[in-house]
């Protein structure tokens, strides 16, 4: 601001106080009679010579007021914001965890559920080989009997002169118990 238009505000503001304390008083009052446009004219001037630094003054206050309460507004969603993400990566450890665990529970009863048919299967394999094994048991006994019936007991002394091998069982022939005497 120049030294001349701080005068000329100062000198504006001087004369309206002048106005004010030289009016006249209201009867029984203590309020006083001022002339309008005299006191209307003086506050232009004085508005008029109010600088161009304190008017940009009020207006970078104004101004840093909207930017204190905009920076306010931008802190709060910020921090909302931290929260909600706060919360959601608590929320998500929560079902992380949650589904490591369920995972380990699936697993778990998987191999109990695996050892369970392991042990059904052996059980089924055994009961079937043992009926199997009984099934063989009475077919190698008919099979024995069939052949003992059928079997013929030679002469001893035929017994040697056959070229059997040790352990083998003797083939029945029916031509030679059918075959004529030669000497008859």
């Amino acid at each position: 601001m120049s030294e001349a238009e701080a005068r000329h505000l100062e000198g504006a503001l001087q004369d309206l106080r002048d106005l004010i304390e030289t009016a006249r008083t209201m009867p029984m009052s203590a309020s006083v009679l001022v002339n309008r446009d005299e006191a209307i004219q003086l506050l232009d001037q004085a508005r008029r010579n109010v600088p161009a630094e304190l008017r940009h003054a009020r207006w970078l206050l104004k101004e840093r007021q909207e930017y204190l309460e905009q920076a306010k507004r931008e802190a709060n969603e910020l921090l909302e914001s931290a929260r909600v993400q706060a919360e959601r990566m608590v929320e998500r450890s929560d079902i992380v965890r949650e589904a490591r665990r369920s995972a380990q529970q699936i697993i778990a009863d998987a191999e109990a559920e695996a050892r369970r048919l392991h042990h059904a299967a052996e059980d089924y394999v055994d009961a079937r080989l043992a009926a199997l094994e009984g099934l063989l048991d009475r077919t190698m006994t008919g099979v024995r009997k069939g052949r003992e019936r059928i079997a013929v007991e030679l002469p001893p002394e035929e017994k040697e002169e056959d070229d059997e091998e040790p352990g083998e069982v003797p083939v029945f022939d029916q031509d030679l118990t059918t075959q004529p005497d030669k000497g008859h």
